[in-house]
């Protein structure tokens, strides 16, 4: 069954829509994450309000609270949190590899502590093939080893093979419902190392595939060398996924390379640290400059934020610790995030998009950048 329709091309840039069980989505798209199954400081009606259509939520995370054989129990994730969209669950890759020495990586699967209560697990990719059926959602991960930056040549090639081999039995895990499942992509930063992932990984029965393994300390141009290496190889006819991508250049350049879906926590986590997203670049709501302004955060914006507050008065929430300027803040970043990919689709559909992607990085790289806010994946 086909997972993604391509309706435009403009370049390498393209739209379409992405099927699921739970409407479709049209793409290039981003999820806002939720690894809890909710989006921090939101509700779902906000979200489905700002033209969320799906999230990302973390089927390590669920497995370990409150655990996926209950929200089996009641009726699924989306049963469980009253979202109606689609939701697509990460295995737990990347937080199992972020452990460090709190698990030990074996042929049959992952031995693990939890961060939670320090109980240990065994996690394999049968396992959690299982755990993301129970949650119900609508597209699945592989279970994967996601390397540090750096590795060594000898280790990460051994944990391309054991990827492959996990992927596999995945595969052959499924109990043949509607779940979708998307192969990943590794390799390290080895280009004939991402170029085997790919050969592996790409000849498999998938309904997607996934680049995995970037935006883990790397300089930027060797995340996308290694992006570059591996996209012509990708299906035309199949989802492209670059995961855990998600400041709004990033965004465009993997449009501009065919990428069809994205995640990242950074809006919400950048909204509750008082940086916020604008046209003319990125702004720290802190900053004392803010502290008697009474424009709002972008002149023009119709998000229930802007046109409702100046940015002296979210700046006094931030410094205050208001949790209202959680909610206040997310509601803008996740809009602009909905409207940037919105225009982005509209250019690639009426094949302006190299006039946009051009206009774009002028104005927005012109703007202020706080670059404590720099890692994505979480």
């Amino acid at each position: 069954m086909k997972t993604i329709e391509i309706h435009c091309k403009d370049g390498a840039a393209r739209t379409g829509r992405l099927l699921t069980d739970h409407g479709s989505i049209e793409t290039p798209v981003f999820m806002p994450v939720g690894t809890q199954g909710t989006v921090k400081a939101m509700t779902h009606r906000q979200l489905e309000e700002l033209g969320v259509g799906m999230i990302l939520s973390n089927a390590y995370h669920l497995y370990l609270r409150p655990g996926d054989e209950l929200i089996r129990k009641l009726g699924g994730l989306h049963r469980f949190s009253g979202w109606d969209g689609a939701i697509l669950t990460d295995s737990g890759g990347y937080q199992i590899f972020s452990l460090g020495v709190l698990r030990e990586i074996k042929e049959d699967g992952v031995l693990f502590q939890s961060h939670i209560d320090g109980s240990r697990h065994f996690l394999t990719p049968e396992k959690m093939i299982r755990v993301q059926e129970n949650i119900g959602a609508d597209i699945a991960m592989c279970l994967d080893e996601c390397v540090s930056y750096p590795s060594t040549f000898e280790y990460t090639s051994d944990s391309v093979e054991l990827t492959t081999r996990w992927a596999r039995r995945c595969l052959n895990a499924r109990s043949g419902g509607p779940q979708k499942l998307f192969g990943i992509i590794q390799g390290g930063f080895y280009p004939d190392l991402r170029l085997r992932s790919a050969e592996d990984i790409l000849a498999l029965d998938f309904d997607g595939f996934a680049i995995g393994g970037l935006s883990v300390g790397e300089p930027k141009n060797l995340m996308w060398e290694m992006v570059d290496t591996v996209i012509g190889l990708m299906p035309a006819d199949k989802p492209r996924y670059m995961m855990g991508i998600g400041l709004p250049e990033d965004l465009l350049e993997g449009v501009k390379r065919g990428i069809d879906m994205f995640d990242c926590i950074i809006p919400t986590r950048f909204a509750r640290n008082g940086g916020l997203f604008t046209w003319d670049g990125r702004i720290n709501i802190k900053n004392a400059r803010f502290t008697d302004d009474e424009g709002p955060i972008e002149e023009g914006c119709p998000c229930y934020t802007c046109r409702t507050f100046s940015r002296a008065y979210l700046r006094h929430l931030v410094v205050s610790h208001e949790l209202t300027s959680f909610y206040l803040n997310t509601i803008h970043n996740v809009y602009f995030y909905m409207e940037f990919m919105r225009k982005i689709r509209h250019a690639v559909s009426t094949g302006t998009f190299g006039r946009f992607y051009h206009d774009f990085k002028k104005r927005y790289e012109g703007g202020e950048s706080d670059d404590r806010y720099s890692v994505c994946n979480g």
